[in-house]
């Protein structure tokens, strides 16, 4: 998360809330919650069913990095002229979230304040900005698909304590479905299916 979240500097949190017409503050929030999401999905689809493996071929395929050197392009919306794949972040959430994608807008919705509709456009800014992380950490490291589901699998272990206070326990209780204590299964249940049908 700390990886991811240090693309998001203070000038590209600005015009993310920015281009959404939205508070600073609820977008922040938002932003957590849905990168925290969407991470626990990976990571739990990472340990089964040669999981990691297609992850890895689908980064290795449209996901080298390369549009991190121009966020403000990316979150603007013209680096997808250039890179269609990588950039097209409704595209990703589609197979990341299939059909769960406004359930899952509806309870960052209310963990954050955002409306649905500010929700949805900034996981669809986000989504590129993950994989494309993901994916410059892979090559930089030269991880192969069991290195990329540690780290996954790390980075959600601490999130998880990072998110202890009450915004992310309000995620939890929302998405906390079975009443386990965790969000893990629940949100495998609706997160990332769609990615293995690429």
């Amino acid at each position: 998360m700390d990886l991811i979240k240090s693309q998001l500097t203070d000038s590209v949190m600005d015009q993310i809330s920015g281009k959404l017409g939205a508070d600073r503050q609820k977008t922040e929030v938002a932003t957590d919650n849905i990168l925290a999401t969407l991470l626990e999905g990976l990571a739990t689809n990472t340990q089964k069913n040669q999981g990691a493996d297609v992850l890895s071929n689908v980064l290795e395929k449209d996901h080298d990095g390369s549009l991190l050197n121009n966020l403000h392009d990316l979150i603007d919306g013209r680096a997808e002229e250039k890179a269609p794949r990588a950039a097209n972040g409704a595209g990703i959430l589609k197979h990341l979230l299939g059909g769960n994608i406004f359930d899952i807008s509806e309870v960052i919705s209310k963990v954050s304040g955002l409306t649905n509709g500010k929700t949805m456009n900034l996981m669809m800014m986000l989504a590129p900005i993950l994989m494309q992380t993901l994916g410059k950490q892979k090559r930089q490291q030269n991880m192969d698909s069991g290195g990329l589901a540690s780290i996954l699998t790390n980075t959600v272990s601490k999130t998880r304590q990072q998110q202890s206070g009450p915004n992310g326990g309000i995620l939890k209780s929302l998405l906390d479905r079975d009443g386990d204590g965790s969000i893990v299964d629940d949100v495998a249940g609706m997160v990332l299916g769609r990615l293995f049908g690429r």
